[in-house]
């Protein structure tokens, strides 16, 4: 049975209802909100914001996973994100993650009061698991095939439910071997990195398959773009397009949803919510 809570360091997140993970880019190429949040006070401003509207964890990156994108070395994240964390975990009750695959970013991140590490290569660098498990923080462990820069250079799967499933089951027991407690773990499926658009299609219909690997699951779809190519919509038109496949994934067992907007997809995720404890009740 998936556990109903994420233990990540000194916070236990209650994952009884499902809960908003607000997306906070400190990046310049992100493909929805590079360059935004670039200096300390609109970063500040906007993690302010995120949690007026309801985030139980703001996720802060300092180098972008979009499609295309290059990667950033260790001390730029690091100064992208270090003070960032320091002043969010100072001036704001909320749980911050750090959404990062390198070890010196995760220390830094951890010392400045992060307690979560999303981690789009699944602490598969050297030295990631053996510090998440040291630190003893919460981690996300994401599916992607390839790198950012070439993950979408003609993905191809011969079974990709049971190809993305075996993974992550893998990489739970890999990480829990490793010293990481089982609640301390949540997966996910890794919706747009590696996957064309009738993967993506295919991995939301088929989210039970994920939900039933024992550790909560996350899931992100905030307009990304498959959506676009769905709808024809460009990427400050996608909301509806999330807002829909938010409250699916939340139908299908998801307990984390990230997203850059976070006010809606917490009003449709707990509409959802409701109804779905009332027939559980």
């Amino acid at each position: 049975m998936t556990p109903m809570r994420w233990r990540c360091r000194e916070r236990i997140i209650d994952l009884g209802h499902p809960v908003v993970m607000g997306v906070l880019n400190v990046t310049p190429d992100s493909f929805s909100d590079g360059g935004r949040y670039l200096n300390l006070p609109a970063a500040f401003d906007r993690a302010a914001r995120l949690v007026e509207e309801g985030a139980a964890i703001i996720d802060v990156g300092g180098e972008s996973t979009r499609p295309g994108s290059l990667p950033v070395d260790a001390q730029q994240q690091i100064e992208r994100v270090a003070p960032l964390i320091e002043t969010i975990r100072a001036r704001l009750n909320v749980a911050v993650s750090v959404d990062t695959s390198e070890p010196e970013v995760m220390r830094a991140a951890v010392e400045a009061g992060a307690c979560i590490v999303n981690d789009v290569k699944a602490l598969r660098l050297p030295g990631a698991l053996a510090y998440a498990a040291a630190a003893g923080v919460g981690v996300c462990l994401m599916h992607m095939r390839g790198e950012p820069r070439t993950m979408q250079d003609e993905p191809r799967y011969e079974n990709l439910v049971g190809e993305v499933a075996q993974f992550l089951k893998s990489e739970r027991q890999r990480c829990i071997v490793g010293g990481i407690a089982p609640d301390a773990i949540a997966l996910d499926p890794g919706i747009g990195f590696g996957k064309r658009l009738e993967h993506n299609l295919q991995l939301l219909r088929e989210l039970p398959t994920f939900t039933a690997l024992g550790a909560p699951l996350l899931v992100g779809v905030s307009r990304k773009g498959f959506i676009g190519r769905v709808l024809g919509r460009e990427v400050h038109e996608r909301l509806y397009g999330g807002l829909g496949l938010a409250a699916l994934a939340v139908v299908h067992g998801a307990r984390i949803v990230r997203t850059h907007d976070v006010a809606p997809t917490l009003d449709a995720i707990r509409m959802v919510d409701a109804v779905m404890q009332g027939m559980n009740g």
